[in-house]
């Protein structure tokens, strides 16, 4: 697997490399936000691995940037920050671990491994929807690059629609997806709860096959 290690001190960067490269794993070491980004965007590591304490600012940012242009690639924080507030940041900007310094580098090639494998099993969760592209995870939509709010309503709507990508799911279907949250249904519910998620997601996003239900389109 290639990693890419984001790490300002020298020394343990070349340890955690070397720990690694043992154990079969092939490690870029970067030491900025900068060389983050740049060595990040062509998609070619299947996991980060990242310190908080950049010379050019927080590791939090290069994170934050990745979820936010829809890279879920998986992504451990190295960092001496032990504070609960300080992990529950890292984990609430992404990151799919939390190691804290110093640490003991058979632990980290074992975190490295469970997070590679619960990766590889997870199932794709982020989507298109016509030109839109949603997070089922965390329940975050946009629509060339600009953030959607949806509704509870709206994601139970999309949820079930996306359940099988290109698949028709029936008006009682949804009504049902609808019902989960309490609310008294109208008998014209469905329609319009379609039509406000139209004009946030675009008119591509559900196609409507008259008589039978809605799609996502495929």
């Amino acid at each position: 697997m290639r990693i890419l290690l984001v790490e300002d001190d020298p020394a343990l960067g070349r340890a955690v490399r070397e720990h690694l490269a043992l154990a079969g794993h092939a490690v870029d070491l970067v030491g900025s936000c900068a060389d983050a980004e740049a060595a990040l965007r062509p998609g070619d590591h299947a996991l980060l691995l990242l310190d908080l304490g950049l010379p050019d600012g927080s590791g939090l940012g290069v994170l934050r940037a990745m979820r936010s242009r829809g890279d879920w690639r998986p992504a451990i924080v190295l960092t001496a920050r032990d504070q609960i507030t300080d992990r529950i940041e890292g984990l609430k900007a992404g990151a799919d671990d939390y190691l804290v310094k110093p640490f003991d580098l058979g632990e980290l090639l074992a975190r490295v491994q469970a997070v590679a494998r619960r990766a590889a099993a997870r199932p794709e969760r982020e989507v298109r929807a016509g030109e839109a592209q949603l997070n089922l995870d965390d329940r975050r939509a946009r629509l060339r690059g600009a953030e959607i709010t949806l509704t509870a309503r709206e994601w139970a709507v999309m949820e079930r629609l996306l359940q099988r990508p290109g698949a028709v799911v029936s008006r009682e279907q949804i009504e049902e997806a609808i019902y989960a949250y309490g609310a008294e249904i109208e008998s014209n519910a469905v329609e319009v709860c379609i039509s406000r998620i139209r004009k946030k997601l675009g008119s591509d996003a559900i196609d409507t096959l008259r008589g039978v239900g809605y799609r996502v389109r495929p």
